[in-house]
């Protein structure tokens, strides 16, 4: 994971770095704004990467050393059905929906993706190894 989270670092500080130099010389708020999202999904990467290295230690991957035997076996958990898939993909629709039809279909959308975001995010807490 160390090598993914510097790789992500290195691409959250490349769009930061070019949204202060973008935004200081053009003065265009729009590519200004694409570049600062950039820089936030980037840097929301790298943190949840450099979290799970903490977290996990490091793998046989980060070793040049290691063997490939050592890889082997059970690597993580992953759940075999969930509905928060569902629940986000109905939710970002009706959110879509609700930015031409109107705000309160927004509302509910956002009443509906908030939930499947939170169980993709926690459904796996209790799981670990």
């Amino acid at each position: 994971m160390k090598g993914e989270a510097w790789l992500f670092t290195g691409t959250a500080l490349f769009f930061a770095v070019t949204a202060v130099v973008y935004g200081w010389f053009s003065r265009e708020p729009a590519g200004t704004a694409a570049l600062c999202v950039s820089f936030v999904m980037a840097a929301l990467v790298s943190a949840f990467l450099w979290r799970q290295y903490r977290r996990a230690g490091e793998r046989p991957e980060d070793r040049g050393e290691a063997e490939v035997r050592e890889a082997g076996g059970r690597r993580a958990f992953f759940p075999a059905r969930s509905h928060f898939p569902v629940l986000a993909a109905a939710g970002s629709a009706l959110i879509g929906l609700g930015v031409v039809q109107g705000l309160w279909l927004c509302l509910i959308g956002f009443g509906v993706l908030l939930p499947g975001v939170l169980g993709f995010a926690f459904q796996n807490l209790g799981h670990e190894e």
